[in-house]
């Protein structure tokens, strides 16, 4: 385990936010409790945090709006959310906030671990091994860097998540062909299960807008196959 990965834990519900602190210092992770979501964007705020747990349902700011108020300062810094909830839109809506992955309660410790480890696992893979080379990509007018996670437009430089930088790598080295929606989930989430499926929906629709910096790229739905990166 990590004993520098800081943890900002935001749940309203102080008992389970006592025991899920206890069980986090226990494993090596630093973590600060907050009981709303008001304090815990002021927490963040002040602190310097390399990972957050956000429970979705909380007073004076919900889970939602933290998370998009966080990636407005910070693109790169894991988002897992705990909900009570397991409907699809909800889910959903939280993958377009920004959350790298959820967990519906009740949930295990056990499994919060596993959740927090291959979030941890994907972001070194990015930094680390994945992205040994300089591998720079001209798309059209724009400039994707994948080591620094940046695209560089006319309109201004985009710093990228590691899972965008990561299909957007797919889709580069392949310009003119089909990724495979199945190759992507595999090689970003590590499973192809539905949830992961519409989460990465997401993520292209996000891409895209980026990529409108430049009218002359774009990225094509191939229907029930995949995706395919043009430039005209």
């Amino acid at each position: 385990m990590n004993g520098k990965t800081k943890i900002l834990l935001a749940e309203d519900d102080q008992n389970l936010g006592t025991i899920l602190k206890a069980y986090l210092e226990a494993k090596g992770f630093p973590t600060v409790l907050c009981v709303n979501g008001r304090e815990a964007w002021e927490t963040f705020t002040r602190q310097e945090f390399d990972f957050c747990i956000v429970d979705v349902m909380m007073p004076l700011k919900d889970g939602f709006s933290l998370t998009q108020d966080i990636r407005i300062v910070n693109r790169e810094i894991p988002v897992l959310f705990l909900t009570a909830k397991s409907m699809q839109e909800d889910i959903l809506k939280g993958f377009s906030a920004g959350a790298d992955d959820y967990l519906t309660k009740p949930f295990s410790m056990e499994e919060l671990l596993a959740r927090i480890q291959a979030i941890l696992r994907r972001i070194d893979l990015v930094s680390s091994g994945v992205a040994r080379q300089n591998e720079v990509f001209e798309i059209g007018t724009l400039r994707f860097d994948y080591q620094k996670q940046t695209l560089e437009t006319p309109e201004g430089e985009v710093k990228l998540t590691s899972k965008e930088a990561g299909l957007l790598k797919m889709l580069c080295e392949r310009p003119n062909l089909v990724l495979e929606r199945t190759e992507a989930l595999k090689t970003i989430w590590q499973d192809d299960s539905y949830f992961n499926a519409r989460s990465m929906d997401v993520y292209i629709t996000k891409i895209r807008k980026y990529l409108k910096a430049d009218p002359n790229v774009n990225i094509v739905n191939v229907h029930g196959v995949g995706f395919k990166l043009v430039v005209y």
